[in-house]
């Protein structure tokens, strides 16, 4: 929700700050590891109870991965393997700071508690999940009610008051299976479109054509002149060669 409301003009604001630390020699492979670092640093403040230190090294997670696009654009070395190295970054970040969410909760809470975290965790991969895998067929599964910004946001909320840690922790459970939905229903709808039917078609002539290359075998050059020989052969004669032609023009 976030994420498309205000994605442009974020970038639109970060815009001048990615040319500067492009000419400065930082690439973006280089803000994400620093935001990764940052990110270890934030769950193992958060398992050993230190909340607030938690949230400000989460902060300063949350601005490399905010910068590292930026950079990439403003010195021309956006590539796939970049865009690959930033998701998986993500999720590990996601893992490590709900890792120490459940850490500090099975040491002062006990019990089940630790679990809902770790539940977030796995609904928050499953939102990950269908987005990357809607993508792969073709389709779009951006948007819903919790995206990644919002966790980033409320994770914050609930380590700034820690009395209120589990409820925030329920409401973003609830919340992020409500996404999950949102985005299957959305997937689910435009595989259902009309689209599909054309889709399906192709496939079933690249299927057809597969099959008739594989059954019906075309002669190849040598068997064409093998031919070409034996009708030469039966008609008595054979076709002058190019050496002859040539003397024969001079």
């Amino acid at each position: 929700m976030l994420d498309g409301r205000w994605r442009t003009n974020v970038e639109q604001s970060v815009k001048p700050l990615g040319h500067a630390l492009g000419r400065a020699g930082v690439r973006a492979d280089h803000l994400t590891a620093t935001g990764l670092v940052m990110a270890v640093a934030a769950a193992v403040a958060i398992g050993s109870g230190r909340l607030l230190v938690g949230l400000v090294l989460l902060a300063l997670a949350a601005v490399p991965d905010m910068l590292d696009g930026a950079v990439a654009k403003a010195s021309a070395t956006a590539s796939s393997r970049g865009a690959f190295f930033d998701s998986v970054a993500d999720r590990v970040t996601d893992s490590l700071i709900l890792g120490g969410i459940g850490w500090h909760l099975a040491v002062t809470r006990g019990g089940l508690a630790p679990m809902l975290a770790f539940a977030v965790m796995g609904a928050s991969m499953l939102i990950s999940y269908e987005r990357a895998r809607a993508e792969s067929l073709g389709y779009s599964a951006r948007g819903g009610l919790m995206e990644r910004a919002e966790r980033i946001v409320v994770l914050g909320f609930g380590l700034a008051f820690p009395a209120l840690l589990l409820a925030v922790l329920w409401v973003m459970l609830a919340a992020t299976l409500f996404t999950a939905v949102q985005r299957f229903v959305m997937v689910w709808r435009q595989a259902g479109a009309p689209v599909r039917g054309r889709r399906e078609r192709s496939v079933v002539g690249e299927r057809w054509r597969a099959w008739r290359e594989q059954t019906v075998t075309r002669p190849s050059i040598a068997d064409w002149r093998g031919a070409s020989g034996r009708r030469a052969s039966r008609d008595g004669h054979r076709r002058p060669s190019p050496a002859w032609r040539r003397r024969a023009g001079r």
